[in-house]
């Protein structure tokens, strides 16, 4: 199985850090943010990385290169624009089922967390998604979670993490360059029951604010967070 590490935003909460920077090369602890995510995917059995890029999209390769130095190969997925995560997926999708895969696993280049990758690589028809208790800035959540499926109720909602396992096919029908969200397409497989999901408790956190970078970085370099 693959992996794509969505990082083709433009980072505008971030700003003044990502006039110049992409938001997945700011640093927490002198390291990438997109470091943590690769190392971690590495150590879980990952052996192929697909990146999208868009804003200073450049830098990213210039900095990741081939992924040789972290014992991975790493593609990437060129967007002149921001396609939003189905749209970028779409256009990477030739690269993600290079080998005949059926599913490939996903995270959003702006979170940070230890949850277990290798949890996801179990072999299922299955999308998978993996949801976390609400942060303040998303109070009320954004699917259900009921029996070990996913659904669309936000009367128990819990917050996406932007980490999941999805279906390669989900993604044939949406035309080469289309822009497209990635939620109406969940809500579909949901209503059919085809969204596996869990909670995970651990350390998890979305970096949309300059604030938040600074507390992960408090976090970090006072040994806080296990198992990064």
């Amino acid at each position: 199985m693959k992996a794509m590490i969505l990082a083709a935003g433009l980072g505008t909460r971030m700003r003044p850090l990502t006039l110049k920077t992409p938001k997945p090369l700011l640093k927490v602890a002198d390291r990438a943010l997109i470091e943590y995510h690769i190392e971690r995917l590495v150590r879980a059995g990952i052996k192929e990385i697909v990146i999208n890029h868009a804003w200073l999209g450049s830098q990213i390769e210039e900095y990741l290169g081939d992924g040789s130095k972290y014992g991975v190969s790493i593609y990437y997925s060129a967007e002149s624009e921001p396609l939003e995560t189905a749209g970028g997926i779409r256009k990477a999708l030739s690269l993600l089922a290079s080998g005949g895969e059926k599913q490939f696993l996903l995270v959003n280049g702006d979170v940070f967390t230890n949850f277990p990758f290798e949890a996801l690589l179990a072999d299922s028809d299955e999308s998978h998604l993996v949801l976390v208790p609400n942060p303040e800035h998303n109070p009320n959540g954004d699917f259900g979670l009921q029996h070990g499926y996913v659904n669309s109720d936000d009367k128990i909602g819990y917050t996406f993490s932007g980490i999941s396992r999805l279906s390669i096919e989900m993604f044939e029908g949406i035309a080469l360059d289309e822009k497209a969200p990635l939620a109406p397409l969940l809500r579909e497989q949901m209503a059919e029951g085809k969204v596996s999901g869990e909670l995970f408790e651990g350390f998890w956190a979305d970096i949309g604010t300059p604030e938040r970078l600074d507390e992960i970085n408090r976090l970090v370099l006072g040994n806080q967070i296990n198992g990064l």
